[in-house]
């Protein structure tokens, strides 16, 4: 590296670092290269990201700056799956050839073992000498050897891949359970709402928390069959990240419920949040693929609630769990508190 290189480095990190602090980002691999880019100015697209997330909400955290990570700076490098799916595919390649190594080698046995029974058969007639007869069998013997060292070294490398592609799935499996994102819906998941929140409640900056619930949603499954459960479930998901323009993040907890962090928000506007997206969610239409019909009374209820001093995630979360449960008990399709 050039002294002029190494200068203009050293002035990135120096105005990487501070701003790290600032939104109190963990000083991470991933966040380092993140910040670095983004104060380098070589990649407009992640600034343009940067500088909305925090204008939306006036922070950058933890989990945003992940998220864009992943699709601002981790998209232009290898993946992890595709450096998997090659390891799978140069296995099977490997497995397959010794396969077919060792299936020519038990054809050519055969061969020769008919051969040698063939010829066998006429020592009677022929009158094979002594030392023919011990000729064949050594033949017979290096040939089972041959065989047999063939299939031993296949059976090794299935031992040996069954090891590899025991590994991958491990690796796989934690790839799949770090991930953020809910598969079905595309809102990001628990895991994910369980980091961003606790890092709001560290940090004791202002934030409002929103969870709905689908109303009769176990009524819909049994009525129409989980398959369309699914399409309601992702037809609110599409209303709910629709309505999320500045800022708002919402996220699958369970499996009819929605949590949405308004981060630097109050409880009056969260509760205008909520119920704008209420009336946005008495509007969607769901058809039945396999009888053609329309649902068109699905709704929501909702329960809101806001950071208080010295809140933690056991209080904040039955506070919203109360107002949600509060919304059913009078009736379903509404948003509580229903007043402030």
């Amino acid at each position: 590296m050039s002294k002029e290189n190494f200068t203009q480095t050293t002035a990135y990190l120096k105005q990487a670092v501070p701003l790290m602090i600032k939104y109190q980002i963990p000083t991470t691999p991933t966040n380092y290269a993140l910040w670095y880019t983004y104060v380098a100015q070589t990649n407009p697209q992640l600034t343009d990201a940067v500088n909305k997330t925090i204008e939306d909400s006036g922070v950058c955290t933890p989990l945003s700056s992940e998220l864009l990570y992943q699709q601002h700076v981790a998209a232009q490098t290898e993946r992890n799956v595709d450096t998997m799916k090659q390891s799978l595919e140069a296995m099977v390649t490997e497995i397959n050839n010794s396969m077919q190594d060792t299936l020519s080698g038990t054809g050519e046995f055969q061969a020769m073992l008919d051969k040698s029974f063939s010829r066998l058969m006429k020592i009677d007639d022929e009158g094979l000498s002594i030392e023919e007869t011990m000729s064949l069998v050594r033949e017979l013997v290096q040939g089972s050897r041959n065989i047999s060292l063939s299939t031993r070294q296949f059976h090794s490398q299935l031992s040996e891949a069954e090891k590899e592609i025991a590994e991958l799935k491990s690796k796989l499996e934690q790839s799949r359970e770090e991930a953020f994102h809910d598969s079905l819906t595309g809102l990001l998941n628990r895991r994910a709402f369980d980091q961003e929140i606790h890092h709001q409640l560290s940090v004791q900056a202002p934030f409002a928390l929103i969870i709905l619930d689908i109303d009769r949603f176990k009524n819909i499954n049994d009525g129409f069959g989980h398959v369309f459960g699914d399409q309601v479930l992702k037809a609110i998901a599409r209303r709910v990240k629709d309505s999320c323009k500045s800022g708002e993040r919402a996220f699958r907890i369970g499996g009819e419920e929605i949590a949405i962090l308004l981060t630097g928000r109050n409880l009056l506007i969260a509760r205008q949040f909520a119920e704008s997206l209420r009336r946005a969610i008495e509007k969607i239409s769901v058809m039945d693929r396999k009888s053609g019909q329309h649902l068109n009374t699905i709704t929501a209820s909702f329960g809101v609630t806001e950071y208080v001093a010295n809140d933690n995630y056991e209080n904040i979360m039955r506070r919203a769990d109360e107002q949600l449960y509060r919304a059913k008990e009078l009736g379903r399709n509404r948003v509580m508190p229903m007043s402030l």
